[in-house]
């Protein structure tokens, strides 16, 4: 099962370098019909822990593509698990719906959940990781 790292620090810049990151990896794995929304699902975990998730050294995320799934995790320095923020009588706030976008095109399979101190792999930071998951078309 490959597995693939991204460090992201917090620049502007991150959410569109992990995003060709997915991107890339997926192509080259075959896996062009997971792109767009694998990607979009991407840009919005790095987005929200590059303006949420303050101090440290950014984030990391993680890509693993296994038999029936891809699985990405954005690691971040904080502990505070993300919100949806829901529609209002008064509409969207500015900015706050990218749980939602994730939620719908991953079908309900995300979350969050602490970071656990991998001794196998590269340190990501301590704090939260945020999931998804894609099944890969047969």
């Amino acid at each position: 099962m490959p597995e693939y790292t991204l460090l992201c620090p917090l620049l502007d810049t991150s959410p569109h370098i992990a995003r060709d990151f997915v991107a890339s990896v997926l192509r080259t794995q075959r896996l062009d019909a997971l792109v767009d929304t694998a990607a979009l699902c991407t840009s919005e975990l790095v987005t929200n822990a590059c303006v949420h998730a303050k101090g440290g050294d950014g984030s990391a995320l993680w890509l693993s593509v296994e038999p029936g799934r891809v699985r990405v995790i954005v690691y971040d320095g904080d502990e505070n698990p993300p919100v949806a923020r829901e529609l209002t009588a008064e509409g969207w706030e500015l900015g706050g719906r990218g749980l939602q976008l994730v939620d719908a095109l991953t079908n309900g399979r995300w979350g969050t959940a602490p970071a656990a101190r991998r001794h196998d792999g590269p340190p990501y930071p301590e704090g939260k990781a945020v999931w998804f998951d894609l099944s890969v078309p047969r």
